[in-house]
């Protein structure tokens, strides 16, 4: 309650911006208008020519002349018919000013002191207006004095409401706040039981969130709460979440902010920032600070020249914070990358992110458990998880949220109210390889050659040993741009792959062009995809993983940023890369030769089973291998 109530006194300031800056724009607007641009007359003033000011002043109408810079103001009583109106009294005059520009006239003069005029004593009044000068004081407070009033209070406004959308303190010319989201203990309904297929990780998190409730224990044998916990995995596996859980389950207030945020445009205002969010979480301890994204400031410092100092400030800034508070308060820093290779040391030492917890992409166990977790959410009907979980394998827990939600989209397409095992599968696939394109009509060639491609892969899988079976072939086009796809699903869990696995899936990749060259008589673009992956497996296979008689167990190749894609570079001469190439090559035509081997032996397969593709369309992998078993029977 205390904190909404910071919170309301925090935004009624922003409240009032707009009334107070109109405000204060009138009059100010108002007060230069009367000072550098007076209205002396409230006569209106008639333009005119100078021949019609010596015509009237020769006319005896001419009651004042005023002349100043370059111009001559007079005063002429002429009857108010004067604008094509005959007045109804004929004594009826109206006195109107004209302005017409000075000419070097030097009998002006004495013209004036000649002519008549209707004033009393029959004189024209004339004079020349002396320029007034302002006083030093008068000039300084105008050209000085009040711009700098006036930019002092629209900053004033403007840095109120940025501080107030920044999340800052919000007071006058205030630099640098955190930004950073404070949640209340009631806020925070995220627990341990929301984080599946995060075992170990959740594990070591259990001791922070007991030390956090009962740091006695751990005070009187002498132990210290670790200041820092770094979190590292690939995107999607849930470090965000588990950060909050951690929050949630200690029943402590959370700060989150992204490394991101920290970077600002000024040096020095980065560091301001982490000052701030430090002293909050001093003023809330116990807490829990969980910082995203953390490489964005704690990228490793070199020195080379172009640096980036606000970024380094930031940091040197972070590790003194680190440094200098009391982990005995209860103030528990975490962060999340995705980038540890790329990490400053420092921030890695002992003493400041002492922990490295792991969370990697979940297991056959893991990915049930994250699918039970969202399936909890919508309405569903006995669903085969063993089956989904193992079409999914490498997919991270936000993939298996994405899965669960498009396969309720798809049950309400179809007009049903609960989620069945067919939408789950069906989802799979449109994560994988995009939605179906039902406007995609192949011709017969087409067709036919897409559907030898697909069996080709599947058959050389099938016949194989060590290779996971067939679960699907299809050969509806999909929004990925695939034509067909066969679609292999391991009956258990693998961690590793041996030389003749991978071997054997170099094999099932050439399967799909091998069929075309020998039942089609042609090659076609639908084998670039089964090219990048046999290419990049065969290589793998020389460069890293020490699978080749040539190299035996040298590095040729390393790996930066694995959670992020793994980009690849080559440690090895060029010779040595030449000869790589031959070796990959090598590889790949024995694997090419093997599945043509494969396919020429079993035509009578081939044939029937694609037939039977072009009629279907779409044809599991059982349907499959009760054609293969009754030829080899």
């Amino acid at each position: 309650m205390e904190q909404k109530s910071d919170r309301q006194q925090e935004q009624q300031p922003r409240s009032n911006f707009n009334f107070g800056a109109i405000l204060w724009g009138i009059v100010i607007a108002l007060l230069i208008n009367w000072l550098i641009f007076p209205n002396i007359s409230g006569n209106k003033i008639v333009p005119t020519d100078y021949g019609t000011f010596i015509s009237k002043v020769d006319s005896g109408l001419v009651k004042a002349v005023v002349i100043e810079d370059g111009q001559i103001l007079f005063q002429v009583q002429e009857k108010d018919g004067v604008n094509g109106k005959e007045p109804e009294d004929s004594s009826a005059f109206k006195d109107i000013t004209y302005r017409t520009g000075s000419v070097d006239d030097p009998e002006l003069v004495d013209r004036l002191v000649n002519a008549s005029s209707p004033n009393a004593d029959g004189k024209i009044k004339f004079a020349r207006k002396i320029k007034s000068q302002n006083s030093a004081l008068i000039n300084f407070i105008l050209w000085w004095v009040l711009p700098f009033l006036l930019m002092l209070i629209i900053w004033k406004y403007t840095s109120k409401s940025l501080q107030s959308k920044l999340g800052g303190t919000g007071n006058f010319m205030s630099f640098g706040g955190s930004g950073a989201r404070i949640y209340a203990e009631s806020q925070i309904k995220t627990s341990f039981a929301d984080v599946a297929g995060q075992d170990e990780a959740k594990d070591a998190l259990k001791e922070i969130v007991d030390f956090l409730h009962n740091p006695g224990k751990y005070a009187e044998i002498g132990a210290s709460l670790p200041k820092g916990a770094l979190l590292v995995g690939p995107p999607g596996t849930g470090k965000t979440l588990i950060a909050r859980a951690v929050a949630g389950e200690a029943n402590v207030p959370f700060f989150s902010i992204s490394g991101s945020e920290f970077v600002q445009m000024f040096v020095g205002m980065g560091a301001a920032k982490v000052r701030d969010l430090f002293k909050q979480a001093g003023e809330k301890a116990p807490c829990i600070i969980f910082i995203d994204e953390i490489d964005a400031i704690g990228k490793r410092r070199d020195n080379s020249m172009g640096g980036n100092d606000e970024r380094e400030q930031t940091l040197n800034q972070l590790l003194t914070e680190m440094d200098g508070f009391d982990a005995a308060k209860g103030v528990v820093i975490l962060a999340a990358t995705n980038r540890p290779d790329s990490l400053d040391k420092a921030l890695l030492r002992p003493g400041r992110f002492d922990r490295r917890i792991q969370m990697e992409l979940p297991d056959l166990e893991g990915r049930k458990a994250i699918l039970n977790v969202h399936l909890k959410k919508i309405r569903h009907e006995d669903i085969n998880l063993d089956i989904v979980a193992r079409a999914t394998a490498g997919s991270s827990g936000a993939e298996l949220a994405n899965i669960v939600n498009e396969a309720a989209l798809r049950a309400v397409r179809s007009g049903r109210k609960s989620v069945r095992t067919e939408d789950l599968e069906e989802s799979v696939e449109t994560v994988m390889a995009g939605a179906q394109r039902k406007g995609k009509v192949l011709s017969d060639t087409e067709k036919k050659i897409v559907a030898y491609h697909e069996i080709g892969h599947a058959l050389v899988a099938a016949l194989q040993s060590n290779s996971a079976p067939v679960h699907k072939i299809t050969i509806v086009p999909r929004t990925s741009g695939a034509l067909g796809y066969t679609m292999q699903v391991d009956s258990g869990e693998q961690m590793l792959m041996s030389r003749e696995e991978l071997l054997n899936k170099i094999a099932t990749l050439t399967g799909g062009r091998a069929a075309e060259e020998i039942f089609c008589g042609t090659v076609t673009t639908g084998a670039s995809n089964d090219i990048t992956q046999a290419t990049r497996l065969a290589r793998a296979m020389v460069t890293r993983y020490g699978m080749s008689d040539r190299y035996d167990m040298m590095e040729l190749e390393t790996q930066a940023n694995p959670y992020l894609g793994g980009d690849t570079s080559l440690a090895c001469s060029a010779e040595t890369a030449a000869e790589v190439d031959k070796v990959v090559l090598g590889m790949i035509k024995e694997a090419h030769g093997k599945a043509r081997d494969i396919l020429a032996s079993h035509q009578d397969i081939v044939h029937e089973a694609a037939s039977y593709l072009m009629e279907k369309e779409t044809i599991t992998g059982e349907e499959f291998m009760n054609i293969v078993s009754s030829h080899n029977s």
